[in-house]
């Protein structure tokens, strides 16, 4: 099996060799991957074979095919877990920032997926071997809890409350700047960058995207926000608040790790430097998941508390103490 897209050259990219623009615009990719593609003409720029050192310009359009590598058995690892709530049929786990949800090209071992096999005698095995009881996924550097299915019957029985929307996920997060009203809807179809694969963006013919957002508290250049899905694309928050001009705060994929809102004074960029200096990742929890339990038809709910690094950065702007 293999992975074929285009990706278009933006406008305004400084000149860059080919492996190094793919390496870094491809998402799993290493150099060393890239290179053995292009040797292989498995890359083409404008329809023609190019070389790794081919220098890419504005307006290219880089076909590239990567072979996919099978993945590599799972091992079972004695991470620790923090258990929400656990049965014979699943359980509610809250993953820390860093920990990737399941094995991928990369990150093969330190998963959550790892963790939950030593933890559990059995997951269940409806997706292949790589994401066992994996029912939906949160972001390496994303907070908080999930839904871990043990058996076939409650991972399709949660499966179908996903696709029904009725699970009930609510997210808080530190955003930049006021939005506007107290409460809104963003609506804007998601797909992979055309420029950049390792991002998502705003694109008309992506997939339907929906959030909705309640604003719970203002600050002089930060907000804190409660975040609803209707839907659950890839990046689906971050780039919803990034598209109106809000990123998540300290989100270093799209633009939350630069001052974008108040009077950009020395004192401010100290602020902000020392914010993000507490906050390495993006401020975005998981802090509400609910669903009907699969065996006992139960509406159940769980909720978490923010992590140690957002609830001190809400300390310190709400108190504006120096830090």
């Amino acid at each position: 099996m293999s992975q074929e897209f285009d990706i278009v050259v933006p406008a305004g990219k400084k000149r860059e060799r080919l492996d190094l623009f793919l390496t870094h615009h491809v998402e799993n990719a290493t150099r060393t991957k890239v290179q053995a593609a292009i040797r292989a003409g498995y890359v083409l720029v404008d329809g023609v074979a190019a070389r790794s050192s081919h220098p890419v310009a504005p307006g290219e359009v880089i076909h590239v095919t990567l072979p996919r590598t099978p993945p590599p058995d799972v091992v079972a690892e004695p991470i620790p877990l923090e258990i929400v709530y656990e049965d014979d049929h699943l359980l509610v786990v809250n993953k820390p920032a860093g920990m990737v949800t399941h094995p991928a090209y990369g990150n093969y071992t330190g998963t959550l997926v790892n963790a939950l096999l030593h933890h559990c005698a059995s997951l269940s095995a409806v997706n292949d071997v790589t994401r066992p009881g994996i029912v939906h996924r949160l972001d390496k550097d994303t907070s908080g809890l999930m839904v871990v299915a043990k058996t076939d019957q409650a991972h399709a029985h949660l499966a179908r409350q996903f696709a029904k929307r009725t699970i009930r996920r609510e997210y808080q997060a530190i955003v930049w700047g006021a939005l506007a009203g107290p409460t809104g809807i963003i609506e804007a179809n998601l797909g992979r960058s055309k420029s950049d694969r390792k991002k998502m963006a705003v694109v008309q013919e992506g997939k339907r995207a929906v959030t909705e957002y309640t604003v719970l508290e203002r600050f002089p250049y930060l907000s804190l926000v409660r975040l609803r899905l209707q839907t659950g694309r890839t990046h689906q928050i971050r780039v919803h608040l990034a598209h109106i001009q809000h990123p998540v705060f300290g989100d270093p994929t799209y633009n939350g790790r630069r001052i974008l809102y108040g009077p950009g004074s020395a004192r401010q960029k100290a602020e902000v430097q020392a914010l993000l200096e507490i906050l390495t990742r993006q401020a975005l929890h998981a802090r509400t998941i609910g669903f009907r339990h699969p065996a006992t038809g139960a509406d159940v709910m769980f909720e978490s508390s923010l992590p140690e690094d957002m609830s001190r950065v809400l300390v310190l702007i709400r108190t504006r103490q120096p830090v």
